[in-house]
């Protein structure tokens, strides 16, 4: 798998913690804009849109590697780690202005038929735009 999304972003004074830092529940927001933005990349919200098919988060964690501090930007780079039947899972790194990993997320999505209220196999044309 080689698609590769990036998205940066503004840290926010409002994302600080009382140790000056950016706190960690601000990295899963980090994390879920990257990922809507990568789904987004692949056609997954259309399909959404036209035939109610889209995907739930089944699993997220994030390693945190170093502090990240305000001001500042940081700027995610999303890929796709492994991609199987009916899931994707999908990794994104973390980096601050001087180009250091601060941290490593990653999710697994369940591509989901609104419809029928069950997963479904990950359509061909979604399939495609992974590679």
């Amino acid at each position: 798998m080689s698609l590769e999304t990036h998205i940066s972003l503004r840290i926010d004074w409002s994302e600080l913690d009382l140790f000056g830092h950016v706190n960690n529940v601000a990295f899963h927001k980090y994390a879920q804009t990257a990922r809507l933005h990568f789904v987004d990349a692949i056609g997954l919200m259309e399909l959404h849109k036209t035939q109610n098919i889209g995907f739930m988060v089944a699993e997220t964690n994030c390693q945190f590697k170093k502090e990240l501090l305000f001001p500042g930007n940081i700027h995610i780079q999303t890929k796709v780690d492994f991609a199987k039947n009916t899931s994707l899972a999908l990794v994104h790194t973390m980096i601050d202005d001087k180009g250091e990993i601060v941290a490593i997320a990653k999710d697994v999505l369940v591509v989901f038929d609104f419809n029928k209220k069950e997963k479904c196999l990950i359509p061909e044309e979604i399939k495609k735009s992974l590679i």
